[in-house]
């Protein structure tokens, strides 16, 4: 049975025409040291006949601690990951009043360090921020740069530069 996914990736672009997009920070241990490929668009998990749209809205609250911003989204598509999970999309232009002072997100247990007995909860998420798309994507988890790309081709079509600072 495939395992279904929903997200949302914020976008914006600056007044240089740089493309930045919104991803967030893997919590727990395996990714506290880490930066690249370590990073991911707000999402989580849903059963079939959830709506999509929801569960990506729902998620966001819980992993970033703020509900996602009141704009218009469209689906960006759906994506298969090397696990085999199907990630739905969505994504939206972020206005200029979209900020997160601070991450305060669901957690999960997990027994630390392993083989100790010990559980231990920690958060989904541990940080998020705005990135040049070449800056996400070298942090992306490597499954989800096909997201960036259709997002590049959806907001900058035939511009082959839009990562830049």
């Amino acid at each position: 049975m495939t395992v279904l996914s929903a997200g949302i990736l914020l976008y914006r672009v600056t007044e240089a025409g740089a493309l930045q997009v919104w991803i967030a920070h893997m919590g727990g241990p395996f990714w506290a040291h880490k930066d690249e490929r370590a990073w991911s668009i707000p999402k989580g998990e849903y059963a079939a006949g959830e709506d999509p749209f929801a569960v990506a809205k729902r998620e966001f609250e819980e992993e970033v601690g703020v509900p996602a911003p009141e704009v218009d989204y469209a689906e960006l598509g759906e994506f298969r990951q090397p696990s085999g999970k199907v990630i739905t999309v969505f994504t939206a232009e972020a206005d200029a009043a979209f900020r997160v002072d601070r991450i305060i997100s669901n957690t999960f247990p997990l027994e630390w360090p392993r083989g100790s007995g010990r559980v231990r909860d920690f958060p989904e998420i541990d940080d998020a921020r705005w990135f040049t798309a070449t800056d996400a994507r070298a942090r992306l988890v490597r499954g989800q740069v096909v997201v960036l790309d259709a997002l590049e081709q959806r907001v900058c079509p035939g511009d082959t530069v839009t990562g830049g600072e």
